[in-house]
Formats: structure tokens, sequence, C-alpha cells
């Protein structure tokens, strides 16, 4: 059975500036099938570093012959590549079962299969499992396919959804993420606003899924709202891997969020115990409330290398934090942004705007709250409600959405307008967010002439890509 996982030619968030990610999903998939299926031969497709436009994807799936196809469909305004990409896949070989799975499309299994004819199935939530069992079976037209659980597929023209999977219960016993599948090309992943273009980057899962439901997150609804974890050691373990084995020099913790408890200290000191020099950078996404309670963890952890932390602010309303669902308050914020620089980690402080009740004079507000914060690094964020959630249901029902152009579902387009405000106006207040915050010639000068390496790269790459006059082209 030939297995040919593709990961899609992509357009990266211009907010992040020049970044090229390792498509950790398919090679996370690929080393669980390469250790379950012994006869399966598998090649991973990374269109982007290798180079591969739409024409090369179909002379490389000519080439591989493969019996299935899959194609990583991580968020929603990834959809339209994954859709062409499993388009040429059928034009080559019909006979090929095409799959694909992630977040948008677990959540809209049965629109899609309606939709785009060159799916032939889609695996919904955690894929492992679930894909293995396809593997194994080999054929759509094999009658046991209705016996695999957590997938969706057509059959004539009926769709047919089958019972969900039960999720993995020790993710400790998971095989390493796939790196040696792109081993030719695993010094051209980076983060160059990060970490540099020199420094290899890679992604290390320490969890799955969160404790918490934000109603503007997609990530709850796909993890069926529960949260988790790899042990300490066995996440120092894939960290150690990465570096010794890959180069990985800029390491990102993929967990939605890092958590409360004493995982922090824990990881700090199985890391402490390993032979790691100290050119290791962590980056990690944290609660601001989380970050509070660990407050005495982290000087141990910038110690082992945790450089950088994205902390959710939102909004300087704890009202709007409230319909959020959050479970903080802006005293969180300021606390969690004060104590990271206190022990010298970066800030990194995402905001949203475009709520339906928000008003110029609301986002004015966001404005001022975020100078006064004064984080390292800001990004601002236009609300999106996505397929799957409640809060689309609810957009859809009363008419707000304007904009069905899923590639635009980024967070950096405005989709619907306020009660009070356009969707040009909310893309403009966008713009005048980044404006404010960056167009400050003290910020701006601190940034590059900063004394904190990270920072002085981060503005120095903003200002050569022009990152801000970017968001006035969108209006």
């Amino acid at each position: 059975m030939k297995v040919l996982f593709i990961e899609p030619p992509r357009n990266f968030w211009f907010v992040m500036g020049d970044y090229l990610p390792p498509p950790y999903g398919i090679i996370q998939l690929a080393a669980y099938l390469e250790r379950e299926v012994k006869d399966a031969e598998i090649q991973v497709l990374d269109c982007t570093v290798q180079s591969v436009d739409w024409d090369g994807i179909e002379k490389h799936i000519e080439s591989f012959n493969p019996d299935i196809v899959a194609s990583s469909g991580f968020a929603t305004s990834n959809t339209y590549p994954v859709i062409r990409t499993l388009e040429i896949a059928k034009k080559v070989d019909p006979n090929i079962l095409t799959v694909t799975g992630g977040q948008h499309f677990t959540v809209t299994a049965h629109e899609s299969l309606e939709k785009y004819p060159e799916i032939d199935v889609i695996a919904r939530g955690e894929g492992e499992q679930t894909l293995t069992e396809l593997v194994k079976q080999g054929s759509r037209k094999n009658p046991s396919i209705q016996s695999i659980k957590g997938i969706s597929f057509k059959r004539g023209k009926e769709i047919i959804h089958n019972p969900n999977r039960p999720l993995i219960k020790d993710l400790d016993n998971l095989p390493y993420p796939g790196y040696h599948f792109v081993k030719d090309f695993v010094h051209k992943y980076h983060f160059a606003a990060m970490a540099g273009r020199k420094a290899p980057y890679a992604l290390v899962e320490g969890a799955r899924g969160c404790s918490h439901r934000c109603t503007f997150c997609t990530q709850w609804r796909h993890w069926e709202g529960s949260w988790r974890l790899k042990s300490p050691d066995r996440i120092a373990d894939e960290i150690e891997f990465c570096y010794e084995n890959y180069g990985s020099r800029f390491i990102w913790l993929t967990d939605d969020d890092f958590g409360p408890g004493d995982r922090a200290s824990k990881l700090a000191d199985e890391l402490l115990a390993r032979k790691i020099g100290d050119d290791l950078m962590l980056f990690l996404q944290w609660r601001c409330d989380d970050v509070i309670r660990n407050e005495k963890a982290l000087a141990k952890m910038r110690k082992v290398g945790l450089y950088w932390v994205m902390v959710g602010v939102e909004s300087p309303e704890d009202s709007t934090l409230r319909s959020f669902n959050k479970g903080i308050t802006t005293a969180h914020a300021s606390e969690a942004v004060k104590l990271l620089k206190k022990n010298g980690i970066f800030a990194h402080a995402m905001f949203i705007l475009g709520e339906r009740n928000d008003t110029a004079e609301s986002i004015q507000t966001l404005r001022e709250f975020a100078n006064e914060l004064d984080p390292d690094f800001a990004i601002f964020t236009v609300y999106t409600p996505f397929p799957g959630l409640p809060t689309y249901d609810e957009a859809k029902r009363n008419g707000w959405i304007e904009d069905y152009n899923l590639s635009n579902y980024d967070m950096a387009h405005a989709i619907m307008p306020t009660e009070t405000l356009t969707r040009k106006e909310v893309q403009e207040e966008l713009y005048k967010c980044y404006r404010s915050f960056y167009g400050s010639w003290r910020r701006r000068l601190g940034g590059i002439f900063s004394t904190n390496k990270l920072k002085r790269t981060l503005y120095w790459h903003m200002m050569s890509k022009g990152v801000v006059r970017q968001f006035k082209e969108l209006f």
C-alpha cells in the first residue's frame, strides 16, 4: 500500500513575517502509520519547502503512483489548496483514495462532502488510528470501511458519518513526529521574525486540546473539550531528539495552553538534566492567569531556553472577556506581561477587535490599552466566527457574514461588520491598531536598537517587510 501525504503550497500569514513551519500534522500521521503498518510505502511531499507547484504535484503523484493521497487540512483558510490537491490526485487516477481531515473538515464534514467531489473520506478529529485503519482496508469499496470509527464518506449519493472515534488516552505512546520524512529539507524550516533564518525550526506537541472553551477558538471543538498531556520527561525527550538529530534550535511547543499546575517546573527540571546547549530557544502559548500561577517557575524556564511566550489578552474590557468566555480579567493581562518582562521572557500579546458590539470608540480604547500594556510584540486580529462554532451559526443565521471566501478566514480580513461599523471600517480599524502600536517612533527605535536580540530581530524584520503597510492594502 502506497500512501502519499501532501502539504499543499501555502500562503503564509504575513503578520508573522518570513516563516516556514514543518508540516507537523502529516509527519505525525506518517510516523504513526509507519509504526503500525510495516508494509506501507510512505512519502511526504511538502510543496513549499520543496518548491513544488501545482504541476509538480501532478507529476509527483504520477511518479509515485499512490493508492492513497492524504492532504493536510489544518485551518479554514487552507481549504482551497487542499481541495485543489485532491482534485489533482483524482485527475491523475480516479481510483486513488483521497483523504483529508483537521479542524475545518471535521466540523464541516457533511457540507464538504456535498460540495467537493474530490474528497472520498474525511477523517474527523484525531487522525492516527483512523488513517491507519483506512490504510489497512485499502479501498473505499471495501465493505469493512463502514466499521471504521471517525470517518465520513460518500457511498453513491449518500453521505455516511460513522460514529466518533474515542480519543487516544496515552499521548506518550505516540511515536516521535516523522521529521525523517523531511530530513533533506529540515534545515530550511525557519521563523525569521523570531529566531532568524539560520535557526532550524521544529514543532513539539506537549498536549492536545484545552480545558477552556473561548467562543472564538476552534480547538476545544476539535478536541472535544478535553485536555490531554504528555509527561514532562516525554516532552523533554522530543525536544532533545529534535535538538540532537535535526539541529533544531528554535522549538515551538504547540500546546494551545501550556496550562496551570507544575508542568513548567517539571519540564524545566527535565531539560536541565539533559545535555542541551544554551542556544535552545523555546516558544509557547500560555494563558495570562496561568503565567501568574507559575510565577515561581518563570526564572527556571527562562534558564532552559524559554525566551518567548504568547498570551491571549484579547480585550481591555472585562465584559468583553466574559462574553468571550475567557475566564480572565484585564488585571490578569497586565500582571502576566509584567512578570514575563521581569524574567527576561519576550511578552507577545494577542488582541481581538471587531466583535458585534465593537465601536470606533471601543477599538480606540483597545489601542490605548495595548500601548499602555506595552508588550514586546502585539498582534491584533479580527474577530472571526469560524465554521463549526456556535458563533458562526449565529452570524450566518442573522445574515451578518458578508464574506464566504474561506481564504479570508485568517483573522486578518474582516468578514462581517459590527453593529456600528461596516466591514471596511473594521478593516481600517485593524490597520489603525498596528499603526498606533508600531508607528510610535519611541517604540520603533526602542525595538530596532533594543539590547534584547529577539526584540531587535523582530522589529528589523517587521520594518524590512513593511508588515504594517500590508494591513493598509487589505482595504
